[in-house]
């Protein structure tokens, strides 16, 4: 019996430390605008996520200003990659949203390092008003969950 319960210890102790391995994943924001309170928490209960980690200041405007009259992204994405070689391990999470050509590139470069890319999805909410005689159009977005590619 010792030995029996020995096996169901260890098993139930790799389960444990499995479940905290995934549990503890880190999100890699490749992303152009700051997280909002229903991301976090999404991120967190849904995902798991521990820790959020943004890109370096230089890094993050490469990201959000990529110039459209590159005929090819390979070379610019060089940067994004060498960052999520420096800062991910597998089952980590990129939150990849943006170009969608350098997205293309890093979502299957996250992939290839067996990482889990996502992208978040919304719910938007229209309003319209008259002022002044003018209809203004008011969107709010509004996050509903996290969509693996």
């Amino acid at each position: 019996y010792k030995f029996i319960y020995f096996f169901v210890l260890s098993q139930n102790l790799k389960f444990h430390i499995m479940r905290l391995f995934i549990l503890s994943a880190k999100m890699l924001l490749f992303f152009s605008h700051n997280l909002d309170d229903n991301q976090i928490q999404s991120a967190k209960n849904d995902l798991g996520i521990s820790e959020f980690v943004m890109l370096p200041e230089h890094i993050q405007s490469k990201w959000s200003n990529v110039p459209a009259d590159l005929a090819d992204l390979d070379a610019y994405s060089s940067d994004f990659k060498e960052f999520l070689n420096q800062n991910s391990r597998p089952n980590d999470i990129a939150l990849i949203q943006g170009d969608f050509g350098l997205s293309y590139i890093m979502i299957n470069y996250a992939k290839s390092l067996g990482l889990r890319a996502v992208y978040a999805t919304t719910r938007r909410i229209s309003k319209e008003k008259i002022i002044n005689g003018k209809t203004i159009k008011e969107s709010v977005f509004e996050h509903v969950r996290f969509r693996q590619f």
